[in-house]
């Protein structure tokens, strides 16, 4: 079965992590982001993936290569212009025009039954099936309604809960299942997106959007909330509180918790980092002291503006910090 990765995306909420690479590419725990999609793709019996490149395309071919190291085969598209998440598969439609195709979001970490979802596709004959899940926490994502196993209505924000016992809204996940006949509602060339364009209008028409309710571990990672966060949870089902990339150093007597360490950072006794990010190549001086940030080589921003979603920084010498207290 083939698929589709969507990686064209800016990474605007994620800067300034994204300032020298593509959202895609950041590294989760030592691993490309996107890489943990691959692989939950080979798992889940995929063997040929498209992905689709925007911003800085090249730092994300570079994570994934040809994708033999994550289990299957990539081929990649270039969008010049970003054509949202239906127009991505637009641009790439001429590698799925042969059968039942999965296309899923770039951000993801994920275990939800893939295969389960595909026979419940199979099962209600679906143009498409969407992956969904219980938002218990109510978090910021946009809530799906269905009955009887499709898709009815997409809705707006989820309130807080009135009560402790009402049933948490569903969410959708990224991940889709769907059959080539989806060109047929996908507008040419220009940009659109599934949940806003595509499948409204063809639920008009009578097509059978599927919902499958998944179970199980998933994240995503959109917000630099959400990564140090995540990252950290990682770690913490591994019994560990600090990860530290290639050729970094920690030395003896400075302080580490529930730190993300990238590749090529250095930590003088005496400082202290604590629930932060230390992105590549930045050296934590012994009279410095981190906590709840984002901190990346000033070199890396240097005039350059912040994109609009981007939250505020500062320069602190030969570092640009970014306080996630905001």
């Amino acid at each position: 079965m083939k698929s589709m990765i969507l990686a064209a995306g800016y990474g605007e909420r994620l800067w300034p992590l994204t300032a020298d690479r593509g959202k895609p590419a950041l590294p989760v725990l030592g691993k490309p982001l996107v890489g943990y999609v691959a692989e939950y793709l080979a798992q889940n019996g995929v063997t040929e993936s498209v992905v689709n490149l925007h911003h800085r395309p090249e730092t994300v071919r570079a994570s994934l290569g040809d994708g033999s190291k994550f289990g299957l085969h990539l081929e990649y598209v270039y969008e010049p212009v970003i054509l949202g998440t239906s127009g991505g598969l637009d641009n790439a439609r001429e590698f799925f025009q042969d059968g039942t195709f999965i296309c899923v979001n770039g951000k993801i970490i994920t275990d939800i039954d893939l295969h389960a979802a595909i026979e419940t596709h199979r099962k209600q004959k679906a143009l498409a099936t969407l992956v969904l899940k219980r938002n218990k926490r109510r978090e910021r994502f946009s809530m799906v309604e269905a009955a009887d196993g499709l898709v009815t209505r997409f809705a707006g924000m989820p309130q807080p809960a009135a009560e402790d016992d009402a049933e948490a809204p569903l969410m959708f996940t990224g991940i889709h299942i769907l059959e080539p006949r989806i060109f047929d509602y996908i507008p040419r060339d220009v940009f659109s997106d599934s949940v806003v364009h595509v499948y409204p209008q063809a639920m008009a028409k009578g097509e059978r959007i599927a919902a499958y309710v998944g179970e199980g571990k998933w994240h995503e990672l959109s917000t630099l909330q959400r990564y140090l966060g995540i990252s950290l949870d990682l770690l913490a089902a591994q019994d560990r509180n600090a990860f530290s990339g290639d050729r970094t150093q920690v030395a003896p007597k400075a302080k580490i918790r529930d730190a993300i360490l990238w590749n090529d950072v250095e930590v003088e006794n005496g400082a202290s980092v604590t629930r932060s990010v230390i992105g590549d190549g930045v050296s934590v001086r012994a009279h410095e002291a981190f906590e709840d940030s984002i901190v990346v080589r000033a070199e890396l921003v240097h005039d350059t503006m912040a994109p609009p979603k981007a939250l505020k920084g500062s320069f602190q010498d030969d570092k640009f910090v970014v306080p996630l207290s905001q």
